[in-house]
């Protein structure tokens, strides 16, 4: 099975992530699971950094298995997924989703972030606690992983679709693997503020240009 769509398609998804680590969606999860891996790795960075590696493995595992659903949906419908149709209705899903995150309306999703805490530090755990950790904080993510999965409905590639979001998953990891295994304080962190909102607003703009885009090339193709 080949890949199909563009090598730059992983980049962006990468960076998508990295901005989505910082938006205030995501960003509140960070001192509970650094919380974990700081507590467990016995002041080892060695372990310290797997046990981040497999909580962001978890969480990648979380989000491919939604991209190869996201990825069979439209292979469902076969030549239908090609469709002009299609992508002028994922287009506008897209665009939904970047004006949700103008707070022009929201889709009510609040969390309770409250993880369970490993006893022994495995790196099994660490992997359970990213797939817990994936399923608690995606409801919040909708607008974002939203107009990925949408994207990937117009593509018939399983892998494509698993790769895409395992890229995305890492790009929204690596802060927690950065501060897990170098022992960034909790305290150090900066706190939330306008600076968070504006990370918003930029991955909102990006959404609406990106829905804008699909739009306009479908009606194209018409």
């Amino acid at each position: 099975m080949q890949l199909s769509g563009s090598p730059l398609d992983f980049i962006i998804v990468f960076f998508a992530g990295v901005l989505a680590s910082l938006t205030p969606c995501v960003y509140p999860l960070i001192p509970v699971s650094i919380g974990y891996i700081v507590g467990n790795a016995q002041n080892s960075k060695t372990k310290a950094f797997f046990l981040s590696l497999f909580y962001v493995i978890g969480i990648a595992i979380t989000y491919s298995f939604l991209g190869i659903l996201a990825v069979l949906t439209g292979s469902f419908f076969g030549k239908f997924s090609s469709n002009p149709l299609v992508n002028l209705i994922a287009g506008v899903v897209i665009f939904i989703f970047g004006l949700s995150m103008f707070d022009l309306f929201n889709f009510n999703f609040n969390l309770n972030l409250k993880l369970p805490k490993g006893r022994k530090g495995s790196y099994f755990s660490a992997v359970l606690l990213g797939l817990v950790s994936g399923l608690m904080i995606s409801p919040c993510l909708t607008p974002i992983l939203g107009s990925i999965l949408a994207y990937l409905a117009t593509k018939k590639n399983i892998l494509y679709g698993c790769l895409l979001l395992f890229s995305f998953s890492f790009g929204m990891g690596i802060i927690f693997i950065l501060i897990g295994t170098f022992g960034a304080g909790i305290s150090g962190l900066p706190k939330s503020g306008r600076w968070m909102l504006a990370i918003k607003k930029i991955c909102a703009s990006i959404l609406v240009l990106a829905g804008t885009y699909f739009i306009f090339t479908a009606i194209g193709r018409f």
